[in-house]
């Protein structure tokens, strides 16, 4: 690893192939390739949010999370092997209940916005839903474990909480939509009740 670390420019890639950890080289647009990168992008953007102020122990679930992310990444990258192991989806459950029982109750759907802090979680989090799709595509075409497309899915719920948990540093709030055919003072329409096809 140590010489691979000190050529960046290998020049390899530029027939549009990459090497897998297996030595495999595959087209820079395969899924398996699409998946690595969504989940680096994600973790880049994790690496912003951490440059902002929060709670230590929103720092330390963080933190933690970048370390899986490039187990998860590590993973993808060697078909066939495992490295993110199924306690690392448990510390999500855990600090997702940790954090979502400090806060109240939804009645209402929010925006992604408020702090700097928090959006950039929803930024995160929205990442992580395409990480897991990525993740998902992947699966449908070959055969991969079940726990890194378990992670992304849990982290993007995390990634919810502690945006809220963010919006709430300095006495804030969570940033409401404010749906004209929510409000009360809306006039009927014959639609007003329709709910889009699922």
């Amino acid at each position: 690893m140590g010489n691979r670390l000190t050529q960046i420019a290998t020049r390899t890639g530029d027939n549009g192939t990459t090497g897998l950890g297996n030595n495999q080289r595959v087209s820079k647009n395969s899924l398996r390739v699409h998946a690595m990168g969504e989940v680096d992008e994600l973790n880049s953007h994790i690496g912003l949010l951490l440059c902002e102020d929060m709670p230590t122990d929103v720092r330390e679930v963080l933190v933690e999370v970048q370390h899986q992310l490039f187990n998860l990444g590590g993973e993808l990258s060697i078909p066939g092997f495992e490295l993110l192991k199924e306690e690392a989806v448990a510390a999500l459950d855990a600090a997702l209940d940790a954090h979502n029982v400090q806060l109240p109750k939804l009645a209402e759907f929010i925006l992604p916005a408020g702090t700097r802090g928090a959006a950039q979680a929803h930024v995160c989090r929205t990442v992580a839903r395409r990480a897991e799709r990525a993740c998902v595509a992947l699966g449908n075409e070959e055969a991969i474990n079940e726990t890194p497309r378990q992670y992304l899915n849990r982290l993007s719920d995390l990634m919810f909480v502690l945006a809220r948990v963010l919006n709430r540093l300095n006495g804030g709030d969570d940033v409401y939509w404010k749906s004209q055919r929510m409000s009360p003072d809306a006039p009927a329409s014959p639609d007003a009740t329709a709910t889009p096809a699922s």
